[in-house]
């Protein structure tokens, strides 16, 4: 795997995206908490399925197993309330998952790094449709051509994703386990870029990329003249009360407590596995994807945030505007409702069930953490849902596939 891949399963995991939008079964029961409510007719006109308790304790059950020791669901809005979680959150003691724990949310991050650009651009700071080389000039490499700060934000930037380099490993998790606190700066990640062609032509196109927002969280900075940390405290989680959210330094390996513990499962040099516990590791994919938060939290922003707190109407409206070009390789935007389209706004990213609830939200992963955070538009029905895999090949995607299906409904890909 080259570094560029490595990258994006260990701090956007584009995966779990792709399986939000997969077909579901579900096994097992978890312990858990349940407030039904009658079946709810979402904005679109479909109708949004009831909570049954049943199906969502299958589908985080079974825990733990090779691929995945334990998991989270939370769920709320007007349409009812279920909570859950499966065995256990630390292998070692034997401790459960606990309800309330810190997650390192990985992608998750860029809906916080998208509110603070657009805020922003309400400020008159930033305007989106200029090109981002206007306001860093020298930070991209000089022979890509202009790229607008909206194209960041939505993916159709066609920036490069990166050449391989072996300071970045291999993305195997041997090589995680034993570099986990390895720290790399936002303008390192940028400097790959160099000598790359473009993906596409921008605007012209969408794909799935961690660069846009390493460029993003350089644009905050220069623009504000505080480190991205301290807008996102002093604009977001201070005033919206989110005690438990944050920007972590990029010295801190850290997770508070409580929490599950993170583990890789990793092949020693005699062919035996055992597993590593990497809850500690750097938290250098930043503003991309290196911030720490809890269920609670995440749904307290993403209502705030859907019901346009943060933003004033013009920018509020670009949460929920789909750019109407193709998806290009992308690891996201594959269900039949897409049918090859674009699904990603400036932030956030759009799914539509077979049964034609549609949601909005975003997902994240690090090693041994793979959360997400989605709502319907009128926020009738909320989730937000945390597994800790074993490994980093996306095997535990089917728990993510069961989850959407027990909470939205049936939500089939396309084949390509």
């Amino acid at each position: 795997m080259n570094s560029s891949a490595a990258r994006t399963r260990w701090s956007t995991a584009a995966a779990s995206g792709a399986a939000l939008v997969a077909l579901a079964a579900g096994t097992a029961a978890p312990a858990s908490a349940v407030t039904p409510a009658p079946a709810t007719v979402v904005a679109t006109g479909a109708p949004l399925p009831g909570l049954d308790p049943v199906k969502l304790r299958a589908a985080i059950g079974g825990l733990p197993n090779a691929d995945v020791t334990g998991a989270l669901l939370r769920i709320t809005g007007s349409a009812g309330h279920w909570s859950g979680t499966s065995d256990v959150g630390d292998p070692e003691t034997g401790q459960g998952v606990p309800p309330d724990a810190h997650l390192r949310i990985g992608s998750i991050s860029k809906a916080f790094t998208a509110t603070v650009v657009l805020q922003l651009a309400a400020e008159h700071r930033i305007d989106l449709d200029k090109p981002v080389q206007q306001y860093l000039p020298g930070v991209l490499p000089a022979d890509l051509p202009p790229v607008e700060v909206g194209q960041l934000l939505n993916h159709t930037s066609g920036l490069p994703r990166g050449v391989a380099s072996p300071d970045f490993g291999d993305g195997s998790p041997e090589w995680f386990a034993a570099n986990r606190l390895r720290s790399f700066t936002p303008q390192q990640v940028v400097d790959l870029m160099a000598g790359q062609p473009m993906q596409f032509a921008p605007g012209t196109a969408q794909q799935y990329n961690g660069m846009n927002y390493y460029v993003a969280g350089l644009l905050v900075e220069k623009i504000t003249g505080h480190t991205f940390a301290h807008e996102v405290r002093s604009r977001i989680t201070r005033p919206l009360g989110l005690h438990d959210t944050y920007v972590p330094d990029a010295d801190d390996p850290r997770l508070p407590g409580p929490h599950s513990h993170g583990y890789l499962t990793v092949t020693s040099s005699d062919g035996t596995t055992h597993p590593v516990d990497v809850t500690e590791q750097s938290p250098w994919p930043w503003a991309e994807g290196g911030m720490i938060s809890t269920p609670a939290d995440l749904d307290r922003f993403m209502t705030a945030l859907f019901r346009g707190r943060f933003l004033p109407p013009a920018q509020q409206a670009e949460l929920f505007t789909v750019p109407d070009v193709p998806s290009f390789h992308s690891s996201q935007c594959r269900t039949v409702a897409d049918a090859g389209r674009a699904c990603m706004t400036m932030g956030i990213m759009r799914v539509t069930a077979s049964n034609g609830v549609v949601v909005w939200g975003k997902t994240g992963s690090r090693p041994g953490w793979t959360s997400g955070v989605f709502a319907t538009r009128d926020l009738s029905r909320k989730i937000v849902y945390s597994v800790n895999p074993t490994n980093l090949n996306g095997t535990e995607m089917r728990y993510v596939q069961q989850i959407a299906a027990a909470s939205f409904g049936t939500v089939v890909p396309t084949t390509n």
